[in-house]
């Protein structure tokens, strides 16, 4: 498995309140639509139940104890069990949130795609923290949405 993570936060890691997303950045959108087409994404609860609906095109992966009546889906009690049956494969696998998921997966995620925000807002969910001289950065390029700027940064791992 190709472990990926896909977020965007703020200056101070802010990913969002109220289990919504904080910024509504149309062109970031359509960046985390374009890098995690016909993909595997892989989310907690909280995430899926924030989504408007199951994302097309991508094989939707929901982690949660809880029981979620929904077809579309593929459910998981555990990262354990997830992992132990995607360890072997060759599919790329995008972590795509919430805070809970990002923090259980940033120290085995080879690849961190970031949406860095030129601002900072209230938020009650945070992205973790992780040591940048591990990853190579490379800047993918930069964008806006009225008057928000940001920079897709793909952080590629180089040492554990």
């Amino acid at each position: 498995m190709k472990l990926k993570i896909i977020a965007a936060i703020g200056q101070n890691n802010e990913l969002g309140k109220d289990n919504n997303l904080i910024w509504k950045l149309p062109n970031d959108l359509h960046f985390f639509k374009e890098t995690t087409i016909n993909k595997t994404v892989v989310m907690g609860k909280n995430t899926f139940y924030s989504l408007p609906k199951v994302l097309p095109n991508r094989k939707n992966i929901v982690i949660t104890d809880s029981k979620i009546e929904n077809g579309e889906i593929i459910q998981y009690s555990s990262i354990e069990d997830f992992i132990y049956d995607y360890k072997d494969s060759d599919e790329e696998v995008f972590i795509i949130g919430g805070a809970m998921i990002y923090k259980q997966f940033i120290d085995l995620a080879d690849e961190l795609y970031l949406t860095e925000i030129d601002a900072s807002a209230e938020a009650d969910v945070f992205f973790p923290n992780f040591n940048k001289d591990d990853y190579e950065k490379i800047e993918l390029g930069s964008n806006s949405d009225g008057d928000i700027y940001y920079s897709h940064i793909l952080y590629r791992r180089v040492k554990r």
